[in-house]
């Protein structure tokens, strides 16, 4: 059985643990806010969260980030500011039953006069309703104080019960500036870092981890260690053994989580801000991380319809075409129609006069709905319908040379109503003209007609 001691705060910690065999990236966690790297804006002097730390009286919370971006690190600082017990829960693999000994066994320590209960819920997202309820009781009652960590949007995942029991801060990925700096200290720290090996790096080198660890401390330390590992003590660490340590690079991308939205939505409204460059940049970056295609071309053929639609009649089939073209290249030559669909949808004339006329028309047929459909343009195939009027007095459009011959066509409580008005880009100037001159013609025919 292994021999295990407690910690003044009461936490148990094995006897014969070893802080050497940690990955570096977890004997470089920050011991105080002063070695905290980034998050500026939480963490300021006079901030809000530093304050609560400071104070010793943080209240329950969730930290809302990316990876690596401090979020448990400060749970931890939290914890150890305060003198309170970290009891860790993982909302992967443990469920109720845990909860409730972890609720237990901090209710007896209060009333035995010890310590207070930090309860660190990682990956708080995951947690189902009945875990998030049975949180309820405990964090209102100051049984213990709970602080949650997450990479998803909580408004998307958490009750609205427990989030109004928390307040939410926002973590920032850490700069490429923040990394290498951290590299430097991991590099010349003999106690925890790597400054017994002795290493030399490029600036080069540190600069691409930097880089390509997309403002992850985590990986940026992994990638670091796994250098050091190859160069050896004394050794020298070059960009080439940078690259080398780093493999290939995964975009952090998640298709069902909030960033896929955050880039979809980025690539419309470049698409309908006339930014080529921009929908290009978000499409590449969706493709980069494994989005569906198709996903692509619905927004962009919904797109086409709403913020181009007559200025440019043939953006609409051009999209619908690029996505066939797909279907018959498959993978990588069928993301070529998808960038010609993108810059083209990108530098096309933009209207959204059709999407403004189907919202008109839709309010209209709901505030009318009981409005009949005039005499005149009513079908007329039995004796007993032509006898009551339907279809007398309409005008066939073709039997005049311009193929238009003025009448009305809205029932009476409508009529003269515009839903639809034409852009004055693109096609719809020509559109416009059309409508006007039709227009006219109307005028004239009613003047004829008093």
């Amino acid at each position: 059985m292994t021999a295990r001691k407690r910690t003044a705060a009461g936490a148990e910690v094995s006897l014969f643990s070893n802080r050497a065999a940690q990955p570096l990236a977890g004997r470089m966690r920050p011991r105080t806010l002063d070695e905290f790297i980034g998050q500026e804006q939480l963490l300021a002097p006079g901030k809000p969260l530093r304050e609560a730390i400071e104070r010793g009286v943080p209240g329950s919370m969730i930290f809302w980030g990316p990876p690596g971006s401090g979020k448990t690190t400060l749970a931890h600082l939290m914890a150890s500011s305060t003198e309170r017990v970290f009891v860790p829960f993982s909302a992967v693999t443990e469920g109720v039953p845990r909860i409730r000994e972890i609720v237990n066994a901090a209710r007896s320590r209060l009333d035995a006069g010890g310590a207070q209960t930090i309860m660190f819920i990682d990956e708080i997202h995951r947690l189902n309703k009945a875990q998030q309820d049975s949180l309820l009781p405990p964090a209102e009652d100051g049984t213990l104080t709970l602080i949650g960590a997450t990479t998803e949007n909580p408004s998307f995942e958490i009750n609205g019960a427990l989030l109004s029991r928390t307040r939410v801060f926002v973590l920032q990925s850490l700069t490429a500036e923040h990394l290498e700096s951290l590299l430097r200290r991991a590099l010349a720290d003999e106690e925890r870092g790597l400054g017994a090996m002795q290493l030399q790096a490029d600036d080069d080198a540190l600069h691409s981890i930097s880089v390509e660890a997309d403002g992850d401390a985590r990986r940026a330390l992994t990638v670091l260690e796994a250098a050091a590992a190859h160069a050896g003590v004394g050794g020298h660490i070059t960009s080439e053994m940078a690259r080398e340590a780093m493999q290939k690079r995964f975009a952090r991308y998640d298709k069902a989580g909030e960033e896929h939205f955050n880039l979809l939505s980025a690539y419309h409204k470049s698409l309908r801000g006339s930014d080529p460059q921009g929908a290009l940049y978000w499409m590449a970056r969706m493709l980069d991380g494994g989005e569906d295609p198709m996903t692509l071309f619905r927004r962009a053929i919904a797109m086409a319809a709403e913020d181009i639609g007559l200025a440019d009649p043939n953006a609409l089939p051009l999209a619908v075409a690029a996505r066939d073209a797909f279907h018959m290249l498959g993978p990588p030559e069928g993301y070529l129609p998808l960038a010609e669909m993108t810059i083209y949808l990108a530098t096309a004339p933009k209207s959204n006069s059709t999407k403004v006329a189907l919202g008109a028309a839709l309010d209209a047929a709901r505030e009318t709905p009981a409005a009949p459909v005039p005499l005149h343009i009513r079908n007329a195939p039995t004796g007993l319908m032509k006898e009551l009027g339907y279809g007398r007095g309409y005008r066939y459009a073709h039997d005049s040379l311009d193929a238009y011959l003025p009448q009305e066509y809205l029932p009476d409580e409508l009529r003269g109503s515009a839903f639809y008005v034409p852009g004055p880009f693109g096609y719809e100037k020509k559109v416009a003209e059309r409508l006007e001159w039709w227009q006219k013609r109307k005028a004239e025919g009613d003047d004829a007609a008093e």
